[in-house]
């Protein structure tokens, strides 16, 4: 069995509405003769010859009067889906967004960003979890909304990413440190005992690249899996942490930071997500709001 054609629908709304073959035409921008082809289509397709004549005009058929109200609303229904979405009120909006993040930037952004969105959009709720290895399945089987994070590769062409902001590492230690007194030069830094933060385990990274030209290298004497580890074993010995500067500003507090003595490593952190999303007005919304919070916090400065 042949498809209809469904352009037809179109065509008897405006042809039931007017209840004249010109009038029609001229509202399709069709001519008498086409328009006229198009009613003899439409009487082919229903079985019916819908209007028929009544002195100088036309008239409809029972058959006609039965469709005319369904296919106006088929007509309505078919405009709204082929239409852009209605512009997003966040105070209506009811939807958990799952974000996935680094070590660091839910402590960092994370109070900011809640108190956004619960301000504006009150039954939205935000799942944070904490990223483990770096793959884009997640993002394209849907399992999560969002993600923050370093881009050290060719994105696959369904994932699509803007950049937050630019973070650079800093060396942190404890109150107490003897670092915390006098110059600290890259024999110094090196020199002192280090915690070294690899989610693969690697004992050297970018810091470690860029200590290298001043002929020093650090003594790193354990390797953990984040940054908060990292500084919660500098708080509570005489090991130094060398961690991203924005990413862990609540982290750091009641420590000492200081800039490493020779060129600081930086890395740009970027917000991810599947094309799919890409013009969905909440997650656009939602998009625009973690940007936002990120603008603002890199203009906090530390203590």
């Amino acid at each position: 069995m042949a498809r209809p054609d469904l352009n037809l629908l179109l065509t008897l709304d405006v042809l039931l509405e007017e209840g004249s073959v010109t009038r029609a035409g001229e509202r399709l921008a069709l001519s008498p003769s086409a328009m006229s082809r198009q009613l003899a289509r439409l009487r082919r397709a229903t079985g019916d010859p819908l209007l028929v004549r009544a002195g100088r005009g036309l008239v409809p058929t029972p058959r006609a009067v039965e469709l005319r109200d369904r296919v106006r609303g088929l007509v309505r229904e078919a405009e709204e889906v082929l239409r852009p979405a209605d512009h997003l009120d966040p105070a209506e909006l009811s939807r958990t967004f799952t974000v996935r993040s680094s070590d660091g930037f839910v402590e960092r952004f994370g109070p900011e960003l809640v108190a956004e969105i619960g301000h504006a959009a009150p039954e939205v709720r935000l799942r944070f979890v904490r990223k483990t290895k770096k793959d884009t399945d997640p993002l394209r089987d849907g399992t999560i909304d969002l993600e923050t994070g370093v881009i050290e590769r060719a994105l696959p062409p369904d994932i699509v990413s803007r950049p937050l902001f630019t973070d650079r590492f800093i060396g942190v230690v404890r109150a107490e440190h003897p670092l915390r007194a006098g110059k600290i030069t890259a024999a110094r830094y090196a020199a002192a005992r280090h915690v070294h933060v690899s989610r693969r385990g690697m004992g050297e990274g970018l810091v470690d690249q860029a200590l290298h030209p001043t002929g020093h290298r650090r003594d790193v004497v354990t390797v953990v899996d984040g940054f908060g580890a990292a500084l919660a074993l500098a708080r509570a010995s005489d090991l130094v942490a060398t961690v991203p500067q924005q990413h862990t500003v609540i982290l750091r507090q009641g420590m000492h930071s200081f800039d490493l003595p020779f060129r600081a490593p930086e890395v740009t952190v970027s917000l991810l997500w599947h094309v799919r999303l890409d013009a969905d007005p909440a997650h656009r919304w939602l998009r625009g709001r973690v940007l936002d919070v990120c603008a603002i916090g890199r203009t906090v400065k530390d203590e």
